[in-house]
């Protein structure tokens, strides 16, 4: 039988990322074990299904891609107790922004996006996508706010991968960003989860050359990062501070999006957490001066 618990904290993953021992939450006070899961396949050869089997010996048949909520620990820390709630309807949609622009009242940035994203999130639209990534990243980078930044995330990081990777990027940003502030707030088990999630796109193609050509890509890019140095240091040397600035973030971007692949060849996790936050004081050091 599902168990019950008082109080029930929960972050989103990918159906097909589920494993067994994690706890599905149904509802607010119900957690139903899982004792092992499968995916099966469309007539076509495309993951189409996911099949949770219950402790219980009940089953769930969840759409592959769509998102669940799984049980964590209660959380430790204040930053942490956003993943507490997930965003789900336009009422909690609206508090989310709400309370963002109401800890930042005098950010031309944060009351800039709160009032694009305030018109309704349209989660096919690229644009709307970005909004909540740049919302989130302004939070987190720019004013240190990381508790409003993981709820902005929230509002998108339970999005699964649907071919686009126009759409994809956005949401990934969130997730990366995500895994940072839970790892930083230490709640590993969220952190983990962000994590798996960024990766669900990475091996999505079903034709096997381009499969194969979207792994070598991504080996790349894990193995061989492009941080930017040549940009910022020319930048840096000519004095131009919005250039370094722009520069710098894009290089934490990519920071972010390593850290939450577990490291590579050139970047062990210590190493990455190091680089973060020198990039986080850099920008945040630049934004004084602009």
């Amino acid at each position: 039988m599902p168990e019950s618990a008082p109080e029930i904290y929960a972050f989103r993953v990918n159906a097909e990322l589920l494993v067994p021992g994690q706890r599905l939450v149904l509802d607010e006070l119900t957690l139903a074990p899982l004792a092992s899961v499968r995916v099966e396949e469309d007539d076509l050869g495309t993951p189409a299904l996911v099949v949770a089997e219950l402790e219980d010996g009940e089953s769930l048949r969840i759409a592959y891609g769509s998102a669940v909520r799984v049980a964590a620990p209660a959380p430790e820390k204040n930053a942490s107790e956003a993943i507490r709630s997930i965003p789900t309807d336009e009422e909690t949609y609206a508090a989310v922004l709400a309370a963002a622009e109401a800890a930042h009242p005098e950010d031309r940035a944060v009351k800039e996006l709160v009032t694009r994203l305030a018109r309704g999130l349209n989660v096919k639209a690229g644009s709307n996508l970005q909004d909540v990534r740049d919302l989130a990243h302004t939070l987190y980078v720019d004013l240190g706010d990381a508790e409003n930044a993981l709820a902005v995330c929230g509002l998108i990081t339970g999005l699964g991968f649907d071919g686009n990777y126009g759409r994809w990027n956005w949401i990934q940003g969130a997730l990366a960003l995500a895994a940072q502030i839970t790892h930083e707030a230490g709640d590993s088990d969220a952190s983990a989860a962000f994590a798996q999630a960024v990766r669900a796109g990475d091996h999505a193609e079903s034709d096997p050359l381009k499969a194969k050509l979207s792994a070598e890509l991504l080996q790349r890019q894990l193995n061989e990062p492009n941080l930017y140095d040549r940009e910022v240091q020319r930048a840096a040397e000519s004095g131009d501070e919005h250039s370094e600035r722009d520069w710098r973030i894009l290089r934490l971007n990519t920071l972010l999006y390593l850290r939450a692949h577990g490291g590579s060849q050139a970047y062990t996790d210590a190493e990455l957490q190091r680089r973060i936050r020198t990039e986080l004081s850099a920008i945040r050091g630049l934004n004084l001066d602009l």
